[in-house]
């Protein structure tokens, strides 16, 4: 058990941790933003922006793992308190992960040089970011509050971001029968829906962890999915 010093000194950490969550996931939910307006205006300039300040996420995942090693060695949690700082590790790097997957998207802005551009697709793309940009909001609040229905509501909204993401690989795939030319489009539209899906992938997996840290164990029901298409999800 801590004594009252080494427990107020790990609330203090605790709270330095927390608040570098929440700002990690606030460049999160910007970097998706961004990387989605650079993709609808094709924007290359703002897209190389996009894929350069992907670094500060980088740097702010490597700081929460300093400060929670540096925690544990110093404070030697246990049960609850120790999950918090798994917790937040895990979290880190499920946000390290979006991040990056934003940044593909914007990388693949470049490449799109057609004049082919179907409204319904960038429509849908949009919607299925602007669900993932909720989501994230969602389970960040969760975490921040440990509040287990918050998460589990993000864990069973997942499913509908899958059945969006096929129901756009179906409409692509399509175009892409109908008149080859549009293959390579629509092939970097493909990858970029799968990004935003493995996004919603990424927020489910921390519903999943803020599960974990209240209750005390993993969450034992089998995650929601919806039918994609495994191809693509297996190149990626």
């Amino acid at each position: 058990m801590m004594n009252d010093h080494t427990a107020k000194a790990f609330d203090v950490d605790l709270h330095e941790i927390t608040r570098l969550v929440s700002q990690m996931g606030g460049l999160a939910e910007k970097q998706i933003a961004d990387s989605i307006e650079t993709l609808a205006r094709r924007d290359v300039e703002e897209a190389i922006r996009v894929v350069s300040a992907d670094k500060e996420i980088d740097k702010l995942q490597t700081a929460i793992e300093e400060k929670c090693v540096l925690t544990i060695a110093r404070r030697q949690p246990l049960a609850i308190d120790l999950r918090q700082i798994v917790g937040a590790l895990r979290i880190a790097n499920d946000m390290e992960r979006i991040g990056d997957l934003a940044k593909n998207i914007s990388k693949r802005v470049d490449s799109l040089d057609s004049n082919f551009e179907p409204p319904s697709i960038m429509r849908g793309i949009e919607r299925m970011a602007t669900m993932v940009l909720e989501q994230l909001k969602q389970v960040l609040d969760s975490f921040a509050a440990r509040d287990v229905e918050k998460a589990m509501v993000v864990w069973r909204s997942d499913a509908e971001i899958d059945a969006m993401c096929t129901s756009l690989f179906r409409e692509l795939l399509t175009y892409m029968m109908e008149d080859p030319s549009h293959i390579t489009f629509c092939l970097h539209l493909m990858f970029c829906a799968k990004n935003i899906e493995r996004m919603g992938d990424h927020a489910t997996n921390i519903a999943e962890t803020v599960y974990y840290m209240v209750e005390g164990h993993p969450l034992a029901d089998e995650r929601p999915k919806s039918n994609t298409l495994t191809a693509l999800s297996a190149s990626q």
